[in-house]
């Protein structure tokens, strides 16, 4: 479904990520990890749109999407979770959710996309009238999850979800993730969190300064002793 090849991409004249390949499959569920200055969000950005390529290719469903922006994106069936969630602070949860709808369909029956969605994550229900802002950061980690996924996209990618939440939580929701998954939709997981990230990953691919030092089954990377020196 998505491939990249070779891709170097730069800040500025700053080199970050250089010959970075890898493949994810329809249907899979596979996770991207690294430490702190890996590469993890500028890889983020480059699937996105916000960062151009310096070279390489990218592909969705063997389309070249490398010079496309966020919104185009959208419109071909990729949903985006950012790191630090990125609501509408003054907006309510569900016009927060509409904009994802919007994003990615344009038109059509929002109301019934958005009682799957409230279906999926019971406690946004009991919070849609309320601007986004008021809300818990677990809480507004499933007001973004459910944005990308209104629009029944054929892949979404995540950058960082866990960051701020609490162990508990953490497993909530990536037990979620994982039943996305298993219903369907492709997922792209770029996390800090290796252990948890792996428990519920296909597979890997371990970043480390910009560069593929790893990839594998979520198992093989756990047991890779070089991977559990540098990161785990």
């Amino acid at each position: 479904m998505l491939v990249l090849e070779s891709v170097d991409t730069n800040y500025g004249a700053v080199p970050m990520l250089r010959d970075v390949s890898f493949r994810v499959a329809e249907g899979e569920l596979v996770c991207i990890l690294g430490p702190n200055g890996a590469g993890k969000t500028t890889t983020f950005r480059a699937l996105s749109g916000l960062l151009p390529l310096a070279r390489g290719r990218l592909t969705l469903m063997g389309q070249d999407i490398a010079t496309l922006r966020t919104e185009a994106l959208s419109g071909l069936g990729i949903g985006f979770v950012p790191e630090g969630r990125r609501l509408f602070a003054d907006m309510s949860v569900r016009d927060n959710i509409r904009l994802g709808f919007e994003a990615q369909r344009g038109g059509g029956d929002f109301a019934g996309r958005l009682e799957a969605m409230l279906e999926l994550f019971p406690r946004v229900r009991e919070r849609i009238g309320q601007r986004a802002g008021t809300l818990s950061g677990g809480e507004q980690a499933m007001v973004a999850l459910a944005r990308a996924l209104i629009g029944d996209p054929k892949l979404i990618v995540m950058d960082e979800p866990s960051l701020g939440l609490s162990p508990k939580l953490i497993d909530e929701y990536f037990d979620t993730v994982a039943e996305v998954n298993r219903r369907g939709t492709t997922v792209l997981l770029i996390e800090q969190n290796a252990e948890t990230a792996l428990s519920i990953a296909h597979r890997g691919v371990m970043l480390v300064k910009g560069r593929v030092v790893a990839t594998g089954t979520a198992r093989e990377l756990l047991d890779n002793d070089a991977v559990r020196h540098l990161y785990l």
